[in-house]
């Protein structure tokens, strides 16, 4: 019998090319398996070398006489108002930044014309990249001054209602004019993401909508919304953690005390962890330098609880998401 009769596999110089083609994809599956595998080994090693070096550094605060300590308090006492002023300063940021945020967002994913979105689109992921410093020097220079006339207003006129009770701010510098940046900070992460998992509706989905005769607002409560109630709620948590770490442009535009209240518009406000951190470190020494670090440990708490809860609910609402 001639060679010419031979299958591939019988002949010596012509390798089975499926299976080399399918053992150099098992190759690259095991290899990008590896690298998936290591890449998260590497991010939870990290994590446990920064929650290690807070709690080295931050426990000789934690167990040294008050005398000793540079900041004459005990702990509690003493990041108790720095605590509340990071998560209050944070929720209102969120407040005003996710309705803000999901408007544009749909807007971008199906009411603007394609080159119009496009461009948004552009705008809203520019703005991301722009330096905290000049969200600051913006916050100070700019929208402090402008918001000083709508304090005086509130005080006269909604001064009855607890969070714009007392004496308006002369400087404009309170705690809601920093929730504002921080506002302002987020809205490009939150409307970015949102904007994606617009994106990622099924079409047909909204197609059976508007069959139906529902108008496009109906179509997008029906459809679009419960589609991507969890990614909002992804996309919310992911500037709730941006907004509770900022750090400069909250110490440039704050003038900050350290209080516990829930006044907006007053000149006493309480500071934020992060900003009472860049202030106050460079005059710290000894355990006043474990202090601050101390207080850096709560805020990584405070920032791992926000992101354990917004997975929680995540994958609670999932499976009524019609994600799945």
């Amino acid at each position: 019998m001639s060679d010419s009769t031979a299958t591939p596999s019988d002949r010596p110089d012509q390798p089975d090319r499926p299976r080399a083609a399918r053992e150099v994809r098992r190759i690259g599956d095991q290899i990008f398996k590896g690298l998936s595998t290591g890449s998260g080994i590497v991010i939870l090693a990290i994590l446990a070398l920064v929650a290690a070096f807070l709690v080295a550094q931050g426990v000789p605060a934690l167990v040294s006489p008050i005398e000793d300590l540079q900041y004459k308090l005990p702990f509690l006492e003493y990041v108790a108002p720095f605590a509340f002023g990071t998560v209050w300063a944070a929720l209102l940021a969120l407040l005003m930044a996710v309705p803000v945020s999901i408007g544009i967002a749909l807007f971008i994913s199906h009411y603007a014309p394609r080159r119009l979105a496009t461009g948004l689109g552009y705008v809203v992921d520019l703005l991301a990249a722009v330096p905290s410093v000049v969200f600051g020097l913006w916050g100070i220079g700019v929208l402090a001054p402008l918001m000083q006339p709508i304090y005086r207003w509130l005080e006269t006129n909604a001064g009855w209602f607890p969070l714009f009770a007392g004496q308006a701010s002369g400087t404009g510098r309170t705690i809601f004019t920093a929730a504002i940046v921080l506002a302002v900070m987020i809205l490009p992460i939150v409307t970015a993401l949102s904007r994606e998992v617009f994106l990622q509706t099924p079409r047909l989905h909204e197609e059976a909508a508007l069959a139906l005769g529902a108008t496009r607002w109906e179509m997008i409560k029906m459809a679009v919304l419960p589609f991507s109630r969890s990614g909002i709620i992804s996309a919310s948590m992911l500037g709730l953690g941006r907004a509770l770490g900022e750090t400069m442009a909250v110490a440039m535009v704050l003038s900050p005390s350290t209080v516990i209240s829930f006044v907006l518009i007053s000149s006493t406000n309480p500071n934020t962890i992060a900003a009472n951190i860049a202030l106050s470190f460079p005059e710290s020494y000894n355990l006043g330098v474990n202090q601050l670090i101390a207080t850096g440990l709560v805020l990584f708490v405070i920032t791992l609880a926000v992101n354990m809860i917004a997975r929680w609910i995540v994958s609670r609402r999932k499976e009524f998401s019609g994600a799945n």
